[in-house]
């Protein structure tokens, strides 16, 4: 998918399709304060918890040029931590401050531009880091996606939520480069849309059939036997193996166990937080109310009305049927399986060939 990319840096500024405006604009923004970067996370210029962390990375890279003292721990760490005060339940994000902090750590005794320079570097690699590993968890995703099977997917985990190639479509995609000639159901995904105005625009420029359904029409769908499994990303994957994605994840996994339709959970390691004992832990972040009253701009609800706007849930472990990284597949007892890959860097069990209904 050469036709767009998420984000880049060009000419030591980063660059981001502006994905609020999709799918009847293609505009791309232009930043060159880090600021600006933080805000567009903030306001969803840029989602998906992968290309929230690599925008993350690369603010860092941008606005470690603008302090006045960047030998000074201080100024360094309220960098950060504006970015950590952007989207809390992403742990992408978490992950890639972390790992620009240590970078920070290593070289904060080389002079401004050594420091930059390295910075810069590793944020490039944590852009490229997030491709490879996109297209590694698509290859073992696709192993558990039949020929000619029909997918339903949540929200958007495709190119435009990592820095390219996609988690869950990514995997969708990789079956779909095989051969295997699958089709996908998309949910619109109240109240942002994210599966009616990116998902939807990504499989048109791919050329992989999709039809669009409301979120109230997936149990329907699943009850007359029109889909065969189910692929979705993660924005924050515990260490027992309950998930946080879009809010309707949940209600789609309890539809897909009742109608016996495999669940497959799609999470790049660094999705992947071990230090979080189940998602009872995980933060859920509330957006703003207007996302709930108006669609797009148009205004659909009474003014003045009480509106609860949670942007995630959680998916406990045990709807999950496996979880697939760029490591490996992981299945129950997901506390020892995922340890092993993301601690290890081991492969999950290999797969003995079971029939998924697929």
């Amino acid at each position: 998918m050469s036709s767009f990319f998420t984000i880049e840096w060009q000419d030591g500024a980063v660059v981001m399709l502006d994905q609020r405006l999709l799918p009847t604009q293609e505009v791309y923004r232009t930043y060159r304060d880090y600021r600006g970067v933080a805000r567009a996370i903030k306001d969803m210029v840029i989602r998906g918890a992968p290309a929230i962390g690599v925008a993350a990375a690369l603010g860092i890279a941008l606005g470690a040029r603008q302090l006045k003292r960047i030998d000074n721990p201080a100024e360094f760490e309220r960098l950060c931590q504006v970015f950590a005060a952007t989207r809390p339940t992403a742990v992408n994000l978490f992950w890639a401050i972390k790992r620009m902090g240590g970078v920070y750590a290593r070289t904060r005794a080389l002079g401004r531009e050594a420091i930059c320079e390295h910075l810069e570097r590793e944020a490039l690699q944590i852009h490229a880091e997030d491709i490879a590993a996109n297209r590694r968890l698509g290859r073992y995703g696709a192993t558990l996606i039949a020929k000619g099977a029909t997918v339903l997917t949540h929200c958007n985990a495709g190119a435009l939520a990592t820095a390219g190639y996609g988690t869950a479509l990514g995997v969708i995609r990789a079956a779909w480069e095989q051969g295997k000639k699958v089709s996908v159901f998309v949910p619109e995904t109240r109240p942002f849309l994210q599966g009616a105005r990116l998902t939807a625009w990504e499989l048109s420029k791919l050329g992989i059939p999709a039809t669009l359904i409301t979120d109230s029409m997936v149990g329907h769908f699943m009850q007359k036997g029109a889909i065969d499994c189910v692929v979705v990303g993660t924005d924050r994957t515990a260490a027992n193996g309950d998930v946080a994605n879009k809010i309707g994840t949940y209600t789609t996994a309890v539809l897909a166990a009742r109608h016996q339709v495999p669940f497959y959970v799609a999470a790049p390691t660094s999705s992947i937080d071990l230090h979080c004992a189940s998602g009872a832990l995980i933060p859920i972040e509330e957006r703003a109310a207007r996302e709930v009253t108006h669609v797009l701009r148009q205004q659909i609800a009474p003014t003045g009305i009480r509106v609860a706007n949670p942007a995630f849930d959680v998916t406990p472990h045990e709807l999950v049927s496996a979880i697939v990284t760029e490591r490996g597949i992981a299945r129950d007892p997901f506390g020892q399986s995922l340890s092993e890959l993301v601690r290890k860097g081991g492969k999950a069990k290999k797969e003995k060939g079971e029939k998924e209904r697929t």
